[in-house]
């Protein structure tokens, strides 16, 4: 039996391994380590038996328990959609104007519209329906085809010029210029009456001209005085809110051949509940009528 080499310098036995000159002490793990290491083994084969964990080719072994994340979160959702189905009963059942009135569901719509909102709506409109060239804010009180609870439903419910819905609101500006209806100059000169009009820098002169131009073509969808008619979804342009663009050049350029924005009809798309959540969701972010 060979003796046992023991290092001179700290006069620890070593394990008898030798790098350069470095000998590898014999110093064992201590036991307090040792029983803790062997506790997560006997406690990770326990959690491995009780648990689902094992993978199989579908799915995984179940475990004794049967208890998954997945399993409590399905329990959770259940719970939440029946504490919500006594407020969906009755926004399904209620007319806006009821809803509207009542400041328990008013909040619950509130909520469920805005969620709607952020899953449908914020490409076109914005995170905070500020709107961009082409798509309406709806913040302010500037409303095409007008901003009522009943109005705005019907927008949302059948969409703005969507091939795919026979009650779809339709409105569909002439191309002046394209279509040969007015001539070049008398296109410049309504473009500056109608910048004239919203505040913004135009010639006077063309603008006087501009004037008889609109009231023989463009007033019997804009109005009289240009404040726009919901029926015909003709804007007002009588303000500064514009589509797309507020300079003359731009006006003239959408006189010259308009572009017209598509809508689709969320009808299909959306249950009659959360439409109506929607609805009363817009309406309340400021502008509504």
């Amino acid at each position: 039996m060979s003796e046992k080499d023991i290092d001179q310098i700290t006069g620890t036995e070593t394990t008898g391994h030798e790098w350069d000159g470095i000998k590898e002490l014999n110093t064992p793990l201590p036991r307090w380590w040792l029983w803790t290491f062997y506790a997560t083994i006997v406690w990770a084969v326990g959690y491995m038996i009780a648990y689902p964990a094992i993978p199989l080719i579908k799915g995984s072994t179940p475990g004794l328990l049967g208890v998954t994340n997945r399993g409590n979160v399905a329990i959770e959702i259940s719970k939440a959609k029946e504490a919500q189905k006594t407020f969906l009963d009755q926004i399904a059942s209620k007319s806006l104007d009821e809803i509207r009135k009542d400041q328990a569901l008013f909040q619950f719509a509130q909520s469920g519209g805005k969620a709607a909102y952020a899953v449908n709506c914020i490409q076109c409109h914005g995170s905070g329906a500020q709107g961009g060239p082409g798509y309406p804010n709806l913040n302010d009180d500037d409303w095409i085809w007008g901003g009522s609870l009943e109005a705005i439903y019907t927008t949302i419910k059948h969409g703005i010029r969507f091939s795919g819905d026979d009650e779809t609101r339709s409105s569909d500006m002439p191309a002046f210029g394209k279509d040969e209806v007015l001539e070049k100059d008398q296109i410049n000169q309504v473009a500056a009456y109608v910048a004239k009009l919203s505040g913004q820098q135009a010639d006077a002169a063309q603008a006087e001209k501009g004037a008889a131009v609109f009231a023989e073509n463009c007033a019997s969808c804009h109005g009289e005085k240009a404040t726009g008619n919901h029926e015909f979804g003709a804007p007002n342009l009588a303000d500064a809110i514009t589509f797309y663009g507020e300079t003359q050049e731009a006006i003239a350029r959408q006189v010259n051949n308009p572009r017209h924005g598509v809508m689709p009809a969320w009808k299909d798309r959306l249950d009659d509940s959360t439409i109506k959540q929607l609805t009363v969701y817009i309406h309340a972010l400021g502008g509504g009528e």
